[in-house]
Formats: structure tokens, C-alpha cells, sequence
């Protein structure tokens, strides 16, 4: 008998993507601790920042408008940064070696990891939205400033998302990825999330009003509450996509480097 080996042909890109995406959503319904805590944790901080914060910065009662879209940018923050260590679990626990011996692009693990991360947070984002109604937030916006403000905070989850799963790529291990990550948290604290940029120190202020966290916040601000807009929808875009291009580059280069030839 003669036997042929033919090359086995290579699954598609697309249906690669595919069961990623699905690994990567298995494993943060099995997680429901940092899912749990990616929603809990912006809420608890509104509610801190509304209730007990909020009468001191803004008398009339009206802080709760403010400070929800600055919460909502905390949340998909907090929520984006388990990717660096979902990311660097799988590139240290041998599990990429096996990838690279089947006939798919290994680099879908990561891609996989980013899809899962942003419905996972566009879903906790609903939830903190939902809290916010609650509470007092009256968004004035119209349909299509809604679609505008969901399709800003869908970009901005995906350009974070994939900046995390880069850090997660060069870091040594999963708690030093966690720990880098941690660093990002803290530029909405440094912008006009909590309260305007003008009642900081100058030198402060410049930061607050050049950083990217910034005129995201106040394009959301002003697409659901109507305060104005001026240039900010340009910034807000051109920062997310300058910041998405180098971080999808770094993460191809990164993994490249680190899993070999795919």
C-alpha cells in the first residue's frame, strides 16, 4: 500500500479569530471574581464621587452629570487592563509553543483576548450606565448623539484593550504585566474626569488638558449632556487611533519576537 502525506491545509483566518474569540469568552464567564470587579469598582466610585465628594464640588446636585462619562472611561479602563495579564499568562505557560505546532496563526490568541475584552466591557459599560440612570444622571443627547458617544467609547475600549495586550506581550509575567497596567489607571484621575482641568494648578492643568484621556471624556460629556464639544471629537479620535496604530504594532512585534515565526 502506498501512502501519500499531504500538507494539511490551514484553517482560516477567520474561523481562527473565531475560536479564540470563543476561548477567550469561556474564560471570562469562568472569571466572574474580575468581571465582577471590572463593574463593581466604577460603580462604588461614582457612587463615593456623587453621594459624598459630590456636594462639595458642585452644590446644585447636578454633579452626577459631570462625573458619569469620566466613570465610564474608569470602567473600561479597569476592565481592559486583565488583558495584559490574560495575555501574559498565555505567552508564559507554554501554551503558545503548542499553538505554533498546528496549521493556525498563533498571533489569534492575542486577537482572541481583545474581542472577548471588548464585549466584556462594552457590557459592564451598559451596566454602569444603567447604575447612573438610577442615581440622577439625565443624559440630554439624541439618538444620534448616543450612536456617536457608544461608537468614541467602543474605540476607545479597543485602543486600550490592544495597548494592554502589548504590555502584557513584553512583560516578564502575569504580576508584572498587572503592575504596568496599574499605571494606565491612573490618567483619568489626571484629566477632567472628577472635576474641570481650570481649578488645577497650572503646570497640572497643562498635563490634564494635553493627555488623551481628556478630550475622549469631554467628546462623551458633550455628546450626552450638551456641554460644548469645540474641537475635542478630533482630538479624541486622532489620539485613539495614533495610540491603537502603535500599540497593534507593538503587539505584532512583541509577539513575533517572543513566539517565533507566526
Amino acid at each position: 500500500m502506498i501512502t501519500t502525506n499531504k500538507p494539511v491545509k490551514p484553517a482560516s483566518l477567520a474561523v481562527t479569530n473565531l475560536v479564540f474569540i470563543g476561548r477567550s469568552i469561556r474564560h471570562s464567564l469562568r472569571n466572574t471574581e474580575a468581571l465582577l470587579m471590572a463593574i463593581m469598582l466604577p460603580v462604588m466610585l461614582m457612587l463615593l464621587f456623587t453621594y459624598v465628594f459630590g456636594g462639595a464640588i458642585d452644590s446644585s446636585g447636578d454633579y452626577v452629570n459631570y462625573v458619569v462619562p469620566g466613570i465610564i472611561l474608569l470602567c473600561a479602563g479597569f476592565g481592559s487592563s486583565s488583558t495584559a495579564v490574560d495575555v501574559s499568562n498565555d505567552m508564559t505557560n507554554g501554551i503558545i509553543d503548542r499553538f505554533r505546532t498546528m496549521p493556525i496563526a498563533s498571533l489569534s490568541v492575542v486577537t482572541g483576548h481583545v474581542v472577548a475584552s471588548l464585549i466584556r466591557n462594552l457590557f459592564a459599560t451598559g451596566v454602569v450606565l444603567g447604575v447612573a440612570l438610577l442615581v440622577g444622571f439625565r443624559p440630554t443627547g439624541s439618538l444620534v448623539d448616543w450612536i456617536l458617544a457608544i461608537a468614541v467609547i467602543t474605540l476607545f475600549i479597543l485602543t486600550f484593550t490592544w495597548l494592554f495586550a502589548a504590555i502584557g506581550l513584553v512583560a516578564g509575567s502575569p504580576s508584572a504585566a498587572s503592575g504596568y497596567g496599574f499605571a494606565l489607571l491612573f490618567l483619568p484621575y489626571l484629566s477632567s474626569a472628577f472635576v474641570p482641568t481650570d481649578t488645577m494648578p497650572t503646570w497640572l492643568r497643562g498635563v490634564a488638558n494635553h493627555q488623551p484621556i481628556t478630550p475622549v471624556i469631554e467628546t462623551i460629556r458633550g455628546l450626552l449632556t450638551g456641554t460644548p464639544l469645540d474641537n475635542s471629537p478630533w482630538w479624541a479620535v486622532g489620539w485613539c487611533l495614533l495610540i491603537l496604530a502603535v500599540a497593534f504594532i507593538w503587539s505584532i512585534s512583541s509577539f513575533r519576537k517572543k513566539a517565533g515565526r507566526r
